[in-house]
């Protein structure tokens, strides 16, 4: 039985969450529903709980994170972040709490997306001249802009492409940079996410596409990311590492 501690349960991503556990036909389930701003629910704070528990989901907001990182190092528990939007401060907080309990640290928890972002970077190396476009469509409440995801994408693509500089929309005069990689936000209604990624030379051009058609795509890699932790030693995990172990 995985029993998880669900950080944000009365967000929308929280509901997914709890959707996907009660419709689960295994043995997982949810020990604590904690939000902090709804009355819903009766734990406000992590660190209320003092019942059991394998693994926590975070599905509230980046700031939360030092107090869910006290309770999970206090604890000894894994603890799988879903928010995007850290700071620098809390992203170095996350990297050290993963030399002690494991992380699971993703811009997006959806495999397509893993999927995606290394076609991407395998496009991008073997097409070094085409010009490279990244749009990224999410509802008009999104708080971050450009996505963590497309961050993340771009970042991919870097590894491949040393010397690309990120231009985060475009304005005014003068010519696209060969080394660009641009990067575009578009904020629209209820979208649930998504992300393309346009790779063009003079010749041809390459689309690459993925369409969040539900948030409980996000619920349910969550949820996988929580049992592949379980009984992996301290360190930063991501969809990368799911990725790797299932092909």
């Amino acid at each position: 039985m995985t029993k998880i501690i669900l950080n944000g349960a009365g967000g929308r991503m929280g509901a997914a969450v709890r959707e996907q556990v009660a419709a689960s036909a295994d043995d997982t389930i949810i020990t604590a529903e904690i939000d902090k701003f709804s009355e819903a629910f009766d734990l406000h704070n992590i660190a209320d709980y003092k019942g059991e528990a394998d693994v926590i989901i975070d599905f509230s907001h980046h700031s939360a994170v030092r107090e869910l990182i006290s309770y999970a190092l206090g604890h000894s528990l894994p603890i799988v972040l879903s928010t995007t939007g850290h700071t620098e401060d809390e992203k170095a907080l996350i990297y050290e709490a993963a030399k002690s309990v494991p992380v699971f640290y993703s811009a997006n928890m959806s495999l397509g997306i893993a999927v995606l972002a290394d076609f991407a970077r395998r496009a991008a190396a073997l097409l070094p001249d085409a010009d490279i476009e990244i749009v990224e469509i999410h509802h008009n409440r999104k708080l971050d802009a450009p996505s963590g995801t497309a961050q993340m994408i771009a970042d991919e693509m870097k590894t491949v492409r040393q010397n690309a500089e990120f231009v985060y929309g475009r304005h005014g005069m003068g010519k696209r940079a060969p080394e660009e990689i641009g990067i575009h936000a578009l904020r629209m209604g209820n979208e649930a996410g998504t992300h393309q990624v346009i790779l063009s030379t003079d010749y041809q051009t390459i689309r690459l596409e993925h369409k969040a058609e539900s948030r409980a795509v996000f619920a349910e890699g969550a949820i996988s990311a929580a049992k592949f932790l379980i009984g992996k030693p301290a360190g930063l995990y991501d969809m990368k590492s799911m990725v790797s172990l299932s092909v």
